[in-house]
């Protein structure tokens, strides 16, 4: 077997969906279909139900799992420690300011027992860049959120989570169970400066022209609505000061959190991080 068929394998087993597992692996879902075959061929044994309901593991394709993965992670040490040897021994991670993701901070306690002495660099961005300087080749890895142009990135969802917009808790808005932007309309709302991620934009504004003060970080956006009124969106559950209230937003798609790397970046340091990262936020 190699390793690259039980990677195959392992994204399937995961995800339960060979569609989902294909574009995590970026690739077709035919080769990675034939790939599995194959593998059961050459195992003797069923590792998948398939049916109209989906995927399962059969007992097989359980136990393969387990040692796949066990397999993989000493491959990934093996990598990594070659790495550090060649003079790779840090890595600068770019975040974009939430210091109370508590998905983050179970990656960075699961990154520092897999790799004890790395060097990890941490460089907070503001809110007018979501790839926290990937682009500009200031970070080798960015913990984010989308939406934003993902032209020459690795970008892996990490989690989704409800958008509520957020108002002075004197506003009248603020005692509803839930809001639609519609119901928002006419209110001013924070904006990001012109060159900021199209995409970005666009989501943080709800998908329309907006008037309103421009922003940069996060206690601006919070200034610009306990001094003004203004709008602003979050997702919920996110600590908010006295004064402010979050009310969920019902035509609004979930924030994404992803991890994003270049395409062009080998760094087996990276893979580590985005398999640590994926478990960390499922856990």
């Amino acid at each position: 077997m190699e390793l690259r068929t039980l990677r195959y394998f392992a994204a399937v087993a995961e995800e339960l969906h060979f569609g989902r597992a294909a574009a995590r692996l970026h690739m077709s879902q035919p080769p990675l279909s034939r790939a599995i075959k194959q593998l059961e061929t050459d195992l003797g044994a069923a590792l998948l139900h398939r049916s109209a309901a989906g995927v399962t593991l059969t007992p097989a394709g359980a136990t393969l799992l387990d040692e796949a993965r066990t397999l993989l992670d000493q491959a990934e040490r093996i990598r990594v420690r070659v790495a550090a040897a060649a003079g790779a021994a840090s890595l600068t991670v770019g975040i974009l300011g939430d210091g109370t993701d508590r998905g983050a901070a179970r990656l960075a306690a699961a990154f520092r027992r897999r790799h004890p002495g790395l060097e990890v660099r941490i460089r907070e961005t503001d809110l007018t860049d979501p790839t926290c300087g990937l682009r500009a080749g200031l970070v080798d890895i960015a913990l984010t959120r989308g939406p934003f142009d993902e032209t020459g990135l690795t970008v892996r969802e990490l989690r989704t989570d409800p958008v509520g917009a957020v108002l002075r808790a004197d506003d009248p808005l603020a005692r509803r169970d839930h809001l639609e932007l519609a119901d928002l309309a006419d209110r001013p709302w924070f904006r990001f400066p012109e060159g900021t991620d199209q995409l970005w934009r666009s989501y943080w504004s709800g998908g329309e022209p907006r008037e309103g003060p421009v922003v940069r970080a996060v206690q601006e956006c919070v200034q610009a609505v306990l001094w003004n009124g203004t709008v602003g969106m979050a997702p919920l559950g996110h600590d908010l000061p006295a004064g402010l209230a979050v009310v969920p937003l019902t035509n609004m798609t979930p924030s994404r959190v992803v991890v994003a790397s270049k395409d062009s970046d080998a760094n087996p340091l990276l893979r580590s991080f985005v398999q640590i990262a994926t478990a960390a936020y499922r856990d």
